[in-house]
């Protein structure tokens, strides 16, 4: 599936996410996104792993955790729509889910591992849909949502967080990094 979604195959909310994924086939897309996210998550520490930006906010393996069970919602969503027996979804209170997980209390490894299993789920759950299952609808607060679109949410908004990861984590590690080197 090559063409990035209409506005009209999703709720206007997740224009954000939607938008963030590149011109491609998005199959391609989340096998690279998976790549360079275990890539990336792999190369930190436990201490990293555990870093807040700020008081109050979500640890890195925490977002992690987020975009995993994200991703399992999403999930889903897109097999009820692509096995034609789409209904008219709920959200779900991503703060409730995140007082209800312990990712914080998981080794960086085991926060990996679980993204990496749901993001192979996804990746076979695609890899066999017929291309008539792409343009297939359900409802989401009251928009329609279309197979492709769910995939596409599903890569953005792991590029949302890891963005966020980079831009107000990640930072820190490197000012702490160049504190270390020697003159």
């Amino acid at each position: 599936m090559k063409r990035i979604p209409e506005t009209k195959e999703y709720p206007p909310y997740f224009e954000t996410y939607v938008r963030l994924v590149p011109e491609g086939d998005i199959m391609q897309i989340l096998k690279s996104q998976f790549e360079a996210t275990v890539s990336f998550l792999s190369a930190l520490s436990e201490q990293q792993g555990s870093y807040r930006y700020a008081e109050g906010k979500w640890s890195i393996k925490e977002v992690i955790g987020h975009v995993t069970d994200n991703e399992r919602v999403w999930n889903y969503r897109l097999l009820r729509i692509a096995r034609n027996n789409a209904k008219e979804f709920s959200g779900y209170e991503e703060d409730v889910f995140a007082a209800h997980a312990t990712f914080d209390d998981w080794p960086i490894a085991e926060v990996i591992q679980d993204y990496s299993a749901v993001r192979q789920s996804t990746l076979t759950l695609l890899q066999g849909l017929p291309e008539s299952a792409w343009i297939r609808e359900g409802v989401l607060y009251h928009h329609p949502l279309t197979a492709r679109a769910a995939a596409y949410v599903i890569a953005g908004h792991e590029l949302h967080h890891v963005n966020v990861i980079k831009d107000r984590y990640q930072a820190a590690f490197s000012s702490e990094n160049n504190g270390d080197k020697e003159s």
